[in-house]
């Protein structure tokens, strides 16, 4: 009884959001299909790289720190890139937001890098001193 009434209201569920996506569609040049599609094909690698993120932390794994930190930087931008590259006609609010969200990851990536550099500087020289 459950599934027949799942079963006959996605159609209709479909039906109602169907206008809604062709006005995105014709306004943004945004599919939103593609643009949910991308969020849940980057899903999977978003939570894994932050387990693997937290677990690189807790055993002080740099080289695994920096790995999982541009893992978690692509699957967060991926879908917003899309946006980016292919909509038109966006809010200038809209590019804000994907400068300042794509901004922020790669200056924390980029801090992560120079700690990393800076932390395998100082190792070296106090393995060989002068």
């Amino acid at each position: 009884m459950r599934f027949a009434l799942i079963k006959a209201s996605f159609p209709s569920l479909i039906a109602r959001i169907q206008p809604w996506m062709d006005s995105v569609r014709a306004q943004y040049g945004v599919n939103p299909i593609v643009f949910l599609i991308l969020m849940v094909l980057c899903a999977p690698f978003f939570y894994f790289s932050i387990y693997r993120l937290i677990r690189a932390g807790v055993k002080k794994d740099t080289k695994a720190l920096t790995l999982w930190s541009t893992v978690f930087l692509a699957a967060t931008i991926i879908p917003y890139l899309y946006v980016l590259f292919f909509g038109y006609n966006l809010p200038w609010y809209v590019y804000l937001i994907l400068a300042v969200l794509i901004g922020h990851s790669g200056w924390s990536l980029y801090k992560k890098l120079k700690g990393k550099k800076a932390k395998e500087a100082s190792q070296e020289k106090e393995a060989h001193p002068a």
